[in-house]
């Protein structure tokens, strides 16, 4: 993972535009390719970001032979310039005025994230009654390993189809982003594809459904008691 704390300006060039202005930022290059651009605030959430796969080009714009017709709309006082593109042809636009840190780690292969009780119970239910999901579901696997960690279940829907499913005790915008990012590498398998995602949990925020919705990934409220066979303690109108 490469860390750069620079004052920079962003844009960012594809289905739409959104600019940053120039301000102290942090960059963060992951070794799947991914660049990400936070501010110090907003917790874990970037302000801008490419996801994979894209390709990052790096160019020195105190060389007057780097300012060709490519770089001519980085700003004449940018020390450097970072073009970002993803298969789509998409790109964030960096322009780098300054640099307080540039450094690089090897964080090597992550164990994953180790689930409480309730949401590895809440896979075991689901997988053991996957019908849940909708009438002719069927399991092909719980914990479906991928190159970037395990998919909490994968199944096919009533026409064979391939779902992948992100399970999660409280739904929140992060597991949107983590299940976006299994569907984009499922999707190249051949054998696979085309994959459908299911955001599974006991409650899901409303910011998370509205993401997951515009993302075309369907969600699905889990009543962990039902799935039990047990009756809810809770006191219901109906």
């Amino acid at each position: 993972m490469r860390l750069v704390i620079a004052e920079c300006q962003v844009d960012y060039v594809g289905r739409l535009t959104a600019h940053l202005p120039r301000a102290p930022r942090l960059l963060l290059v992951k070794s799947d390719g991914s660049v990400s651009v936070h501010a110090d605030d907003r917790a874990y959430k970037p302000l801008n970001w490419m996801s994979p796969p894209c390709a990052l080009k790096e160019f020195d714009l105190s060389s007057e032979g780097e300012k060709n017709a490519e770089l001519a709309s980085f700003p004449d006082d940018a020390q450097s310039a970072w073009i970002v593109e993803n298969k789509a042809g998409e790109q964030l636009r960096i322009a780098i005025f300054s640099v307080e840190l540039d450094t690089a780690h090897e964080l090597g292969v992550d164990p994953g994230l180790i689930k409480d009780g309730v949401e590895a119970h809440l896979q075991e239910l689901l997988a053991e009654h996957i019908g849940t999901l909708g009438e002719g579901y069927s399991l092909i696997r719980r914990e479906y390993m991928t190159a970037i960690g395990p998919v909490d279940i994968l199944c096919r829907d009533a026409d064979g189809g391939t779902v992948a499913v992100e399970i999660k005790r409280r739904g929140e915008i992060d597991g949107v982003e983590q299940l976006t990012r299994y569907l984009e590498l499922l999707n190249r398998d051949p054998h696979l594809a085309p994959v459908e995602g299911v955001y599974a949990a006991q409650v899901i925020k409303p910011q998370a459904r509205t993401l997951a919705v515009d993302r075309g990934i369907r969600c699905v409220t889990l009543d962990y008691d039902a799935l039990r066979g047990t009756e809810s303690k809770e006191m219901r109108l109906f």
